[in-house]
């Protein structure tokens, strides 16, 4: 795959005007944004409708994580936008995972991935919540219990793609949030490590955010991104 079209652009932001700015200022560099809860709320379903008929992919991040009719009914809505892939929640259960794919097959062009332990939490925010395995063990359960239900693919850390890719064979998407450049703060994110150590570990596309978006030039930003992950 062309490094371009394995980075994807967060669109974390909270109101149309600037996410249409990051859009125009990228310009022909990038071609796959992701739309998350913030800006989804803020501005509404058409400004992924205004992505896409730029001829840019959409990852809507919805993290779906209700009844199987519910999940059903979002990504349906979701495929009628034209997104090219939709999250759902791996830890609700088969039963959800099984309904979203089964939803997506309306919309050859959909992909359903199955997030499965958010890159902020760690083996004691797990144990909070009674998981008392380590992240990286409760992720493979998760990624097994994804595939087995007919996900396309996963989310996960950088520090989990080699393993995920082992288990889950050449054909999966892997997608990873939480990757950082050399000498880039990982914010938020607990469990990360470079775009390029993502990549070489086997993840189909890295979910990169401030980095760009907030970048002086963001062009630029994107450029050092797909550097960093070319062969």
């Amino acid at each position: 795959m062309e490094p371009s079209s394995q980075i994807i652009v967060a669109l974390d932001c909270d109101n149309r005007a600037t996410a249409e700015d990051i859009v125009a200022r990228l310009g022909d560099e990038c071609r796959f944004y992701k739309v998350g809860l913030e800006l989804l709320t803020a501005v509404g379903p058409r400004f992924v409708e205004h992505l896409v008929a730029q001829g840019k992919e959409v990852f809507l991040d919805l993290k779906l994580f209700e009844i199987p009719n519910s999940v059903a009914g979002a990504v349906r809505a979701a495929g009628t936008l034209g997104v090219s892939m939709v999250t759902v929640h791996s830890m609700g259960g088969a039963g959800i995972m099984r309904a979203a794919v089964d939803a997506a097959a309306g919309f050859p062009g959909l992909r359903v991935l199955a997030l499965t332990v958010v890159t902020s939490m760690t083996d004691a925010d797990l144990a909070d919540i009674g998981v008392d395995d380590p992240a990286q063990q409760q992720v493979l359960r998760l990624a097994r219990l994804a595939d087995k239900a007919g996900c396309h693919g996963v989310i996960a850390s950088p520090q989990d793609v080699e393993t995920l890719r082992s288990e889950l064979g050449a054909d999966a998407l892997i997608v990873t949030p939480g990757v950082a450049l050399p000498g880039e703060s990982p914010a938020e994110h607990a469990r990360t490590d470079s775009p390029r150590a993502a990549i070489a570990g086997g993840a189909s596309h890295v979910v990169v955010g401030r980095a760009v978006t907030r970048a002086t030039d963001p062009a630029a930003a994107f450029r050092a991104v797909r550097a960093d992950i070319a062969p």
